[in-house]
């Protein structure tokens, strides 16, 4: 029997972060409610913050700037500004990196979009 390569170690290390796992450390750096949903609006173009809010309505604005912030300290997100002086224009992409999240994102929305077409219903807001 091969062992995996995530079981040889006790622990995983990134960026001075302990982790048991892999999959902790990807839960860590894609997990929670917010992070994903950002990673998926970014997956097929670069956006404007209020562009992300407005396909957001759901998010506050401290939680999307703080989740971009994690998310471009992990390396995942980058962040342009363009322009020196008020108003000045910001644009949010995936890097290499965060675009080596897509196809979990993909499978997520896939399975997603199973779920609710098996056992729930798709809304619209009035």
């Amino acid at each position: 029997m091969r062992v995996k390569p995530e079981c040889i170690y006790d622990y995983v290390k990134l960026k001075g972060k302990t982790y048991p796992c892999t999959v902790s450390l990807t839960m860590d750096l894609f997990g929670g409610k917010w992070k994903a949903v950002i990673l998926y609006h970014l997956k097929d173009d670069e956006k404007r913050y209020n562009e992300l809010r407005k396909e957001m309505p759901a998010i506050t604005e401290m939680t999307l700037s703080l989740q971009l912030k994690q998310l471009e300290k992990d390396g995942l997100v980058s962040r342009k500004v363009h322009g020196k002086k008020p108003p000045v224009k910001v644009i949010y992409s995936l890097t290499e990196f965060g675009k080596s999240f897509v196809p979990v994102l993909e499978a997520i929305t896939a399975l997603g979009n199973e779920i609710v077409t098996d056992k729930g219903e798709f809304v619209k807001a009035s």
